[in-house]
């Protein structure tokens, strides 16, 4: 495998989030300061700077291709789908200001704003591609209505339609909401679910009728959230030093305890089976399969200083790891010598996101450099 840097770009404050557009097309970085800058994925050319939130920005998320139809359900066929799909190229970003808005990526014109209040909005997620999309709650049949976009800001939780108009206002969280999560269709339960963190545990929703599931009790703080990709693990970044797992299906819990530090990197292997954690100078490989990781030795990736960002590729089987002071490394953890490369940067990275094809790695840093690498 060739990896090397493709292109770089410099933004005006630390990078907060970044995402690539459904298509592979479009790269959206948002800065510390507000701004939200739209690169072209090839060149790495300015296609629209987005005057995104005065008071600072702080996520971004596009909405998802739809899946495409019939049998073939590969990357393939969802990237070809997403060049014809409406809404491919709307962009959803929050900020301190308290709003979410939606942009034209193609245009860079915003086509809508919603004020959630004076909190910030921090948390934005998308129904996954071939949702129910809220069929029950807007009387749309399944698979056929707009994709909606979940929004927290403070306590408040709400769906959004793509045209910015709020379907469901979800009741008030016991504390401020630390992080969301949607699963795609459970099929166990035929629908998907909308996690949503406090102190204190996380509550569970269904997307297609906005109704409460149940309540998984833990007695601290919860900084990440993430689903496996087959829906059945919800796993919880804690700040006692710990990952907590739930089977909501099954009624399981699981916890691994012992890391270094507070801990908000997680990412699962698109087959479910592993799962990356930091929270320490080692990067954790974990085996999620059967009875879960509990009581299982994990693989440890060493560097040296602390994780800061852990991402597993979409559609294949590597793995991005950071570490503070700027060291990355590409990980294959079922090779016997699992280490693919390892890059130096001037500056710690913040973010990692991996092109839908993988094709492409970008990485955000803490003195507002972007990079994006290509694998061949």
């Amino acid at each position: 495998m060739n990896f090397s840097k493709h292109w770089a770009a410099t933004l005006d404050d630390y990078v907060i989030d970044l995402a690539w557009s459904p298509n592979g097309t479009t790269l959206a970085v948002a800065s510390a300061a507000g701004g939200i800058t739209l690169y072209d994925a090839a060149t790495g050319a300015v296609r629209h700077v987005l005057a995104g939130h005065a008071s600072g920005a702080n996520c971004v998320a596009w909405m998802p291709a739809p899946a495409p139809a019939g049998p073939d359900q590969g990357q393939a066929a969802i990237l070809g789908a997403s060049k014809l799909a409406p809404y491919t190229d709307l962009l959803a970003t929050g900020g301190q200001d308290g709003v979410v808005r939606f942009w034209n990526a193609v245009t860079g014109q915003q086509t809508a704003e919603v004020k959630l209040g004076s909190a910030w909005v921090e948390h934005l997620a998308w129904q996954p591609a071939g949702s129910e999309l809220a069929g029950a709650a807007t009387g749309a049949s399944k698979l056929a209505g707009p994709q909606l976009l979940f929004a927290a800001a403070g306590k408040k939780l709400v769906a959004l339609n793509p045209d910015g108009t709020v379907i469901h206002t979800f009741p008030d969280a016991p504390k401020t909401i630390s992080a969301l999560a949607v699963a795609h269709p459970s099929l166990v339960t035929g629908h998907s679910s909308l996690a949503s963190s406090h102190f204190g545990g996380v509550n569970l929703w269904r997307t297609d009728t906005f109704a409460a599931g149940k309540e998984l009790p833990y007695g601290n703080a919860i900084l990440a959230l993430t689903w496996s990709p087959d829906g059945r693990w919800l796993v919880a970044g804690c700040h006692d030093n710990a990952v907590h797992l739930w089977v909501p299906a099954e009624d399981m819990e699981l916890q691994m305890s012992g890391y270094e530090t507070k801990l908000k990197e997680l990412s699962f292997s698109r087959d479910s089976k592993w799962l990356a954690t930091g929270g320490g100078r080692d990067a954790c490989i974990w085996d999620c399969a059967g009875a879960g990781p509990e009581g299982r030795e994990p693989l440890l990736l060493p560097h040296s200083a602390r994780v800061c960002a852990v991402a597993f590729q979409n559609e294949h089987g590597l793995l991005a790891t950071a570490a503070a002071g700027g060291e990355f490394c590409l990980w294959s953890p079922t090779r016997k010598n699992p280490l693919v490369a390892e890059v130096k940067m001037p500056a710690t990275a913040t973010k990692f996101a991996w092109r839908p094809d993988d094709t492409f790695l970008a990485v955000g840093t803490e003195k507002g450099a972007v990079y994006v690498f290509k694998t061949e």
